[in-house]
């Protein structure tokens, strides 16, 4: 008997990271893709990301190769992500689609240098108040005569292991991704001067310790919050740099991606999965 014909259709493979190869090439830097695909312009995509904390690879896998995100954030400030977690994580995900996006700690050399090495690109700096410490940051990413600090690891990730990418050391900063977080009102206040350091690609606005720093901890629902808020994403994006955010409601990120927004966090997997959990079990405890 004639066997069957089966057709088997197959995924289709993102575009490659690896800039000017036709496969993941470990001779050339990796390309990010996201760096560029938040810069503003008159066609820029508004890219749609989530928050975790929970430290799954399998949600860092599953976020970057099927959600059809753009991006998401690996939260080191307030999770429990340690350096070999966030290391995992981005072996899971960089060869995806959506780019994991690391939240620092704090803009410290040492731990910023070590996630790097790790092979990060795309880093969110917390509590940046000044355009000193914004340099201090950008510094951080940045090797010795090229206008920074950062130590000179010759075998790491971030390399693919050294010899094959003898282009790393000076062609590194131009695919990582700096993010200055805002979230005082001395930060808001100094939007303009933070934004014109050399090397900041983006400010992000916090709304809970921006919420915090007005008296109004708790609520970042409130009036005078939303309008400090709304002036915040005004003048980063009159600066010409991407502006992003975080919320968990939908109403605002509709109103963060109407006010000039060129990236938002729409939620986060605890409080996706919180709000599952609850849900279904108020559903069935009806049924029951």
């Amino acid at each position: 008997r004639q066997a069957r014909r089966v057709e088997v259709t197959l995924a289709v493979t993102p575009p490659s990271r690896w800039a000017g190869s036709k496969a993941e090439d470990p001779s050339v830097v990796r390309s990010n893709v996201f760096k560029e695909a938040i810069r503003p312009g008159p066609d820029q995509r508004r890219q749609i990301g989530l928050w975790t904390g929970i430290r799954s690879t399998l949600i860092a896998e599953m976020l970057s190769h099927v959600s059809g995100m753009d991006w998401f954030v690996i939260d080191m400030e307030h999770s429990p992500n340690e350096l070999n977690d966030v290391l995992i994580q981005l072996q899971a995900s960089q060869r995806g689609r959506a780019e994991p996006v690391v939240r620092v700690p704090w803009a410290e050399p040492v731990i910023v240098k070590r996630v790097l090495d790790l092979g990060a690109q795309s880093l969110i700096f917390p509590w940046i108040n000044t355009a000193e410490q914004a340099k201090e940051a950008v510094e951080a990413t940045r090797y010795p005569s090229l206008g920074g600090l950062r130590g000179v690891m010759s075998l790491a990730r971030m390399n693919n292991y050294g010899a094959q990418n003898p282009h790393y050391y000076k062609e590194a900063a131009g695919q990582i991704c700096t993010i200055m977080q805002i979230e005082t009102l001395e930060a808001v206040d100094n939007i303009e001067a933070i934004a014109a350091v050399d090397g900041v690609d983006a400010l992000f606005v916090g709304p809970s310790d921006l919420s915090a720093s007005m008296g109004f901890i708790g609520q970042a629902q409130h009036p005078e919050v939303k309008a400090k808020i709304e002036e915040a994403f005004k003048r980063i994006v009159a600066t010409g740099k991407s502006a992003g955010f975080l919320t968990a409601s939908k109403e605002d990120a509709q109103w963060a991606l109407k006010c000039g927004c060129h990236f938002v966090a729409v939620g986060s997997d605890m409080q996706m999965l919180t709000a599952a959990a609850k849900g279904a079990a108020a559903d069935f405890h009806n049924f029951a």
